[in-house]
């Protein structure tokens, strides 16, 4: 599985012979000065929650990518189905087959409302079950024991991407507790550094794992890695 950062929360994934994107904000990201919403290309766009954060350059991706597919919680997807946007909706529950693996929404906790005011319905994270991995992305989230589910529910993580930025969400002393509900060693970071609200100490936060003997990996806006189930 390869996966490329593209700062904030925003990845694209490529596994299964597919490229899915999550959560694109890039044109607003002062630290993806560098990087072009309009030359990203992806097969789905995955949406964890309607902040703008987290959503700002949905429109453009779709717009440049006309055959992407934008997946989401009900509320989500009939926001951009009605501006004629492809889409396939999901809930918290069970698996969907796509053509690069299955996924399955689950819960996060945290809020979610579009840029206009309008409701974005719950946030979510996700679980992709792909031939060439397993990962968890979970979305703008508090710890929660619900995180305990997942390694009952799903096959083993290959690598899971956990917000560790604090203030908004969890910081990296809970994500430690995260990573040990998830049953997940190898965890890379998100949502840090983008605001003066969530700048982190880097080495304090790998530190944190590293005294548990896992690995956080923060990667820098641009940088491409594998990992490997």
């Amino acid at each position: 599985m390869k996966i490329t950062y593209l700062g904030h929360s925003c990845f694209l994934v490529e596994a299964g012979g597919k490229r899915v994107l999550f959560d694109p904000f890039v044109s607003g990201n002062p630290l993806a000065a560098h990087l072009r919403a309009e030359d990203l290309r992806c097969d789905y766009v995955l949406l964890t929650h309607a902040h703008s954060d987290h959503v700002a350059d949905v429109e453009t991706v779709l717009k440049n990518n006309p055959e992407a597919v934008v997946v989401g919680i009900w509320e989500i997807y009939s926001y951009y189905s009605a501006k004629g946007f492809k889409g396939h909706p999901m809930n918290k529950g069970g698996w969907w087959s796509f053509d690069f693996g299955r996924v399955k929404m689950v819960n996060a906790v945290h809020s979610s409302s579009f840029a206009d005011g309008s409701y974005g319905g719950e946030p979510v994270g996700y679980v992709l079950d792909t031939r060439d991995g397993v990962l968890y992305v979970a979305g703008d989230t508090a710890l929660t024991t619900d995180m305990q589910l997942i390694p009952r529910t799903c096959p083993p993580l290959t690598a899971a991407i956990l917000p560790i930025g604090s203030n908004f969400t969890m910081d990296y002393a809970d994500a430690v507790v995260a990573s040990d509900f998830i049953s997940c060693n190898h965890i890379i970071g998100c949502h840090f550094d983008t605001f003066g609200f969530i700048k982190i100490d880097h080495e304090r936060a790998k530190a944190a794992f590293a005294e548990k003997g896992k690995e956080l990996r923060l990667p820098a806006i641009g940088e491409c890695f594998e990992i490997k189930p």
